[in-house]
C-alpha cells in the first residue's frame, strides 16, 4: 500500500486550492496520508525563497493572477485579501497534529477546514473558537483544541525536520517515496504516479 506524506501549511493559499483531491487520489488508489505541518516559514529561509511580502513585485502581481484563475477555474470562493492573513498559524497546527493522533474524525476534512476558514470565510484560525469549531465540524472533540501544545510543539518540529530531509521547499507538498510533488497543480502526477 502507497503512503504519502502531506506537507501543509494552515496559511497557504495554493493548499487551500487543493480542495479534497488529495483525499479522492488516496481513495482511488487505497493509498494511506500523514498530514504533515511543518514550519514552512523556516524552509522558505533555508531554501532562499522570501516570504510573500519580501518577494519581489512582479512575482506577487504573478502570484495573484494565478490564484485568481485557479480559484476561477476550480469553483472555489477565494478572496485574495483575506481579512486575518497572516496570523498566528501554531493553533491550527496544534489541533491538526492533536486530532490526527486522537483519531476518529476526518483529517483531511480538518486540514481543509482551516485554508477555508482563511482564505474564503474571514475567520480568523489563531482564535480558539475558530480552531474549536473546525474540530467539531470534522468528527473531533473540541476539547483538543485544549492538548499539551508542548507534544504538538515536538511532532512539529519532526515534522520540519522529515521536510528538511525530503527536499520539501514549499506547500503543499506530496512525498511518496522519493518522490516529491510540489503544487496543487501537481496532484495529476501524484494520481499518475500511484497508478504506477
Amino acid at each position: 500500500m502507497a503512503h504519502i506524506d502531506y506537507y501543509t501549511f494552515p496559511l497557504s493559499p495554493f493548499a487551500y486550492l487543493a480542495g479534497g483531491r488529495l483525499e479522492e487520489i488516496a481513495a482511488k488508489h487505497g493509498a494511506t496520508i500523514t498530514y504533515k505541518p511543518f514550519a514552512l516559514m523556516t524552509i522558505f529561509e533555508e531554501t532562499g525563497t522570501p516570504p510573500p511580502p519580501k518577494r519581489h513585485p512582479s512575482l506577487m502581481v504573478y502570484r495573484a493572477q494565478e490564484l485568481k484563475r485557479i480559484s476561477k477555474k476550480l469553483g472555489m470562493a477565494f478572496n485574495l485579501q483575506p481579512a486575518h492573513w497572516p496570523t498566528n498559524p501554531a493553533p491550527a497546527c496544534n489541533a491538526i497534529i492533536a486530532a490526527q493522533a486522537a483519531g476518529g474524525g476526518d483529517v483531511g476534512g480538518l486540514v481543509q477546514s482551516f485554508l477555508k476558514a482563511c482564505w474564503a470565510e474571514e475567520k480568523d484560525i489563531s482564535q480558539d473558537d475558530v480552531v474549536k469549531a473546525c474540530l467539531t465540524a470534522n468528527g473531533f472533540d473540541a476539547a483538543l483544541a485544549d492538548s499539551d501544545a508542548e507534544a504538538s510543539a515536538a511532532v512539529f518540529a519532526a515534522n520540519t525536520e522529515d521536510a528538511r530531509g525530503a527536499g520539501v521547499f514549499g506547500t503543499p507538498t506530496y512525498v511518496v517515496g522519493e518522490e516529491v510533488f510540489f503544487g496543487q497543480d501537481r496532484l495529476e502526477y501524484l494520481d499518475d504516479h500511484l497508478q504506477g
